[in-house]
């Protein structure tokens, strides 16, 4: 699809802008200067038009501002991909310097420009528009992101000035990745990539596509939107999401850090996969056991990246398997995968574990085999009696959802059900069938078994 950059200088409304264009809330809206850092693209229709709108972080920063200069990278590299460049100036404040020099960069980069004033929020304000006509990029075009006032217009005019619909091609890019449009987001697997802070989520990301998409640094807390990315690699198309560092709810104080957790956990919802990406040198904390968690009771397959796995002195691959397959056994067996994002170490094999964690999110088992394993696990094993002496009778099971896999199982009486056994059956259905990384829900019903039906119990 055609691509849109919204560039312009800190504050000037860009993330509002953004969100509004999209009718709703992905990038993170503040007063404060500077928070947007990473590009941050989703996909836009209108009037039947669909592009790519990319956000970014201002152009000029104050001297001094920490990211300065890893920001203007990625606004730069949005720049240079663009085919449509939405330069946002303030009409309250009027042209400033910063606006003059965010121009020359502009006409030295031969992009399409469309200059739009934002803040526009009452007629009269219409006026000082036109005083940005000394920027050289024809008639300004007002708008109140705020407001929601001009944006059908600016839409109109966005859409008239983008090249046809097929005047584009996918282009390749570095380590068999290919970018793709974001329309092709139906079809794709949803990765989402969590983690405590400066674990490592951002250098995953890159050396998974190549390129370096979202900005690294030693400062923990750098990511703040959920950045999405589309690919295909090795031929299977995703959609790849770095995400904030998630600290415990407790210790979660600025609003800016509030809103980037809240913004994790919609990646989460939205993900097939979630990757728990994990620090090599600290273990399985607590912290991680409960993004694990969370993951799992979302519903979502899990693979886990035991990443800096390079400064990890003194203990095996199997050392590290066994410890985080008994902190993470809620999970119900999980792909743990060694990386080494920074050296290119070890994406191969996380990415086939996470297709593989996908596809097993949505197995289907036919009714046939299920009822046979079920029928063999309960002879194998049968229920134990209650103090009443009433013992469990399992008639049959059938899976009827996938995504991910939920047994409905019917017996004599649901009260007898055990978590216990819940277990057991979930432990002999995983060994039976292609089911590592995903959760499986489970359903009991009762039901009277009909007199010439058999239930699955113990031969006498």
């Amino acid at each position: 699809m055609p691509t849109v950059a919204i560039v312009g200088r800190p504050n000037a409304g860009k993330s509002a802008l953004f969100n509004r264009m999209l009718a709703r809330r992905l990038a993170i809206v503040e007063e404060t200067p500077g928070v947007t850092r990473d590009r941050v693209e989703a996909p836009c229709e209108w009037a039947g038009r669909r592009f790519t709108l990319i956000d970014t972080g201002g152009l000029v920063s104050r001297a001094g501002e920490p990211l300065a200069g890893e920001v203007r990278r990625q606004t730069e590299r949005a720049i240079a991909g663009a085919d449509l460049v939405v330069f946002l100036v303030d009409a309250a404040a009027g042209p400033t310097p910063e606006d003059e020099q965010i121009a020359q960069l502009l006409r030295e980069s031969g992009r399409l420009v469309l200059v739009v004033a934002n803040k526009v929020d009452l007629p009269q304000a219409d006026l000082g528009v036109y005083e940005f006509h000394a920027l050289g990029f024809g008639d300004p075009t007002p708008v109140s992101a705020t407001h929601g006032l001009g944006i059908g217009d600016l839409l109109d005019a966005i859409c008239a000035r983008l090249p046809a619909p097929d005047a584009k091609a996918a282009t390749a890019g570095a380590g068999g990745v290919v970018a793709e449009g974001l329309g092709d987001r139906e079809r794709s697997v949803r990765i989402a990539l969590l983690g405590r802070p400066n674990v490592g989520k951002s250098s995953l990301m890159n050396a998974v596509l190549g390129e370096e998409r979202v900005i690294v640094t030693a400062e923990p807390g750098t990511t703040r939107d959920a950045v999405d990315t589309a690919l295909t690699y090795a031929g299977r198309p995703a959609i790849l999401i770095d995400t904030a560092g998630l600290r415990r709810q407790s210790r979660v104080s600025e609003r800016v850090e509030f809103y980037s957790t809240r913004r994790s956990y919609e990646a989460l919802a939205r993900a097939d996969v979630a990757v728990l990406v994990v620090e090599a040198t600290a273990g399985i904390t607590d912290q991680d056991q409960r993004i694990a968690r969370h993951a799992y009771e979302a519903g979502r397959a899990v693979v886990v990246a035991v990443n800096k796995w390079d400064r990890l002195q003194g203990y095996t691959r199997a050392d590290v398997e066994r410890v985080a397959q008994h902190r993470l056994r809620f999970l119900g067996g999980v792909a743990v995968c060694p990386t080494a994002a920074t050296q290119g170490e070890g994406i191969a094999a996380l990415m086939r574990a996470v297709f593989e964690a996908a596809e097993a999110r949505s197995t289907r088992i036919a009714t046939g085999p299920l009822n046979k394993l079920i029928q063999s696990a309960v002879e194998a094993t049968p229920p134990a009696a209650d103090k009443a002496g009433r013992r469990l009778h399992v008639y049959y099971a059938t899976q009827p959802q996938t995504d991910p896999p939920h047994v409905v199982v019917f017996v004599n009486e649901p009260a007898l059900w055990t978590e216990e056994y819940r277990r057991y059956l979930e432990r002999r259905l995983r060994a039976a069938f292609p089911l590592r990384g995903t959760p499986v829900r489970w359903s009991v019903r009762g039901r009277r078994a009909a007199p010439a039906a058999r239930s699955v119990e113990p031969h006498e």
